[in-house]
């Protein structure tokens, strides 16, 4: 008999990264503050930084 998976480990790689990319997805789609709407806060803290270390 030839199984799909060469091991139960080749089989657990896949079934977590599954697992991570949905959780990831999940997590986006029902963030509470987007990621876009920080984008700008964010420029902003680094360009502050920036102008603070010179």
């Amino acid at each position: 008999m030839v199984g799909v998976f060469p091991s139960v480990d080749s089989y657990l790689r896949l079934v977590v990264s599954y697992l991570m990319e949905s959780t990831e997805d999940w997590a986006n789609d029902y963030a509470y503050i987007k990621e876009a709407k920080l984008a700008p806060v964010l420029e902003n803290e680094i360009a502050q930084a920036a102008n603070a270390a010179n």
